[in-house]
């Protein structure tokens, strides 16, 4: 599958899933929308009936007398009064004389709107909010207050009298006593054709809670199931991009596995006709350097082989290490002696600075020379023109440091990322034109970790880079 095949899929399922979550969203909003227009239904409903039973039961001023009556029959209004005197008073009557009671009403809060409202009994507010509310279902906390036009401030607050109310205190500022937001539901109370005298404020402030909390386990299983979705979708996408990545590097791999035995075959088989040649059978000295160049390029497939082998055997854990005690630096020595030859055709040089007094440890002797010479002869190839190669050794808190520098071509920060990587090979410049498998530092890093030591890299493009071993004093 292509680059752009991929990514044409990954655009889409990443469109479909943004919709699935958009209109997963939506529902649990609308809902949440729908069952707030039914709480309001309920709380206006509620509200209204609280007016009604205030104006049943609110005291007056009868502007006649210059006195209060009341809609109750404790206060002996204007329709007891009447009963009391006809007791005999017939239904009709009755109803007339109920009429005039309103009328009476009608008339005080005509002459003066705020009468009815200041004579509000807190404790009957306090009961009727509390009775209709719960009868509509509503049970939320709420907070509430009358609210006269005329003192502008309020005067009950959550059933309490205000004992002082400064005059000159906005009605801004006092409604903070009720949830420190203007309240949503008002309800005007004694409407009367001139003038409103006040209103009746109610406030719920964990409403929005309360209505979220009802759609919050919905909303929870959908971000869990959705983010699981997103999860295992960038998981996917995650292998498919590594795999495509892993694809191209055995791909390369396996080119330069045809180059690095091709050439030594080829050798082979000219040093092979070469000996056969009527010129040379009869000559036992070029038989025998024909027969030592089969050889030579013989053991260079077997080793190319016993590194992949070597590999393989890493990556199943189906290897066990010789320990032993091993001098490290005699295992450096010996390999810088084995690349002299190679560094000085290059005119290049090798220098080892080593300083750690305790140079035995115990590991693989046979690993440990391999990783030597791995790194040394990176070392070499990343070097565009004469080598020059560092080799450095310390003791460090109960370390060994062995420290192999080069002023070659050096790596991106990107590059470092993937060097540990099997089959990664760095680049110079737009080509890999370093012959190799790739499996050289994929190596490295598996003995350390076997022999229980780390491994860093310090690198900058354009000037070199160092590898740090460090390996446990045992």
């Amino acid at each position: 599958m292509s680059k752009k095949s991929i990514w044409v899929i990954i655009i889409i399922m990443g469109s479909a899933l943004i919709g699935i979550a958009f209109l997963q969203f939506f529902w649990i909003k609308w809902s949440v929308n729908l069952d707030e227009k039914n709480f309001d239904d309920k709380v206006n409903r509620a509200l209204n009936r609280v007016r009604d039973r205030i104006m049943e039961n609110a005291q007056t001023y009868d502007p006649i007398t210059s006195g209060y009556f009341s809609g109750s029959s404790k206060d002996g209004n204007l329709l007891n009064k009447i009963d009391i005197l006809s007791p005999e008073m017939s239904v009709k009557d009755k109803w007339e004389a109920q009429k005039l009671n309103w009328q009476s009403k009608d008339l005080a809060l005509f002459f003066n709107p705020s009468s009815g409202l200041v004579n509000i009994n807190k404790e009957e507010l306090d009961t009727f909010l509390r009775q209709e509310l719960f009868d509509q279902g509503v049970k939320v906390n709420y907070n509430y207050g009358v609210y006269s036009n005329e003192e502008k401030s309020f005067f009950i607050i959550n059933g309490h009298y205000v004992a002082q109310i400064n005059p000159n205190r906005e009605a801004s500022s006092v409604e903070l006593s009720l949830g420190g937001s203007k309240s949503e539901y008002i309800i005007n109370l004694f409407n009367n054709e001139i003038d409103t005298p006040g209103y009746l404020k109610l406030d719920f402030p964990n409403k929005t809670s309360m209505l979220w909390s009802s759609v919050l386990p919905y909303l929870i299983s959908s971000i869990i199931f959705t983010g699981l979705i997103v999860f295992c979708f960038a998981y996917v996408v995650y292998i498919i991009f590594k795999q495509k990545k892993i694809s191209l590097m055995k791909t390369d791999f396996i080119n330069n596995m045809t180059h690095e035995f091709k050439t030594p075959i080829a050798t082979i088989s000219l040093a092979a006709d070469s000996i056969t040649s009527p010129k040379i059978i009869d000559s036992e000295e070029k038989i025998k350097r024909f027969a030592g160049i089969i050889k030579q390029e013989n053991k260079r497939m077997l080793n190319q082989v016993e590194r992949v082998l070597q590999m393989a055997l890493i990556d199943k854990q189906d290897f066990q290490l010789k320990l032993t005690s091993v001098d490290i630096h005699a295992l450096i020595q010996q390999a810088v002696n084995n690349m002299n030859l190679t560094i000085q055709k290059r005119s290049g040089t090798i220098r080892m600075n080593l300083k750690a007094e305790q140079s035995i440890l115990e590991g693989d002797m046979t690993h440990l020379s391999n990783i030597i010479h791995n790194l040394m002869d990176n070392a070499n190839k990343y070097s565009k023109e004469t080598p020059e190669i560092e080799i450095s050794t310390r003791n460090l808190n109960n370390q060994l440091e062995l420290v192999v520098s080069d002023k070659g071509i050096g790596m991106t920060k990107e590059a470092l990322k993937h060097i540990f990587d099997k089959f990664y090979r760095v680049t110079t410049g737009n080509l890999h034109d370093v012959k190799g498998f790739g499996l050289g530092l994929s190596y490295v890093k598996a003995i350390m970790d076997a022999h229980e030591g780390t491994i860093d890299v310090k690198s900058e493009f354009g000037k070199g880079s160092s590898f740090i071993l460090y390996f446990p004093m045992k």
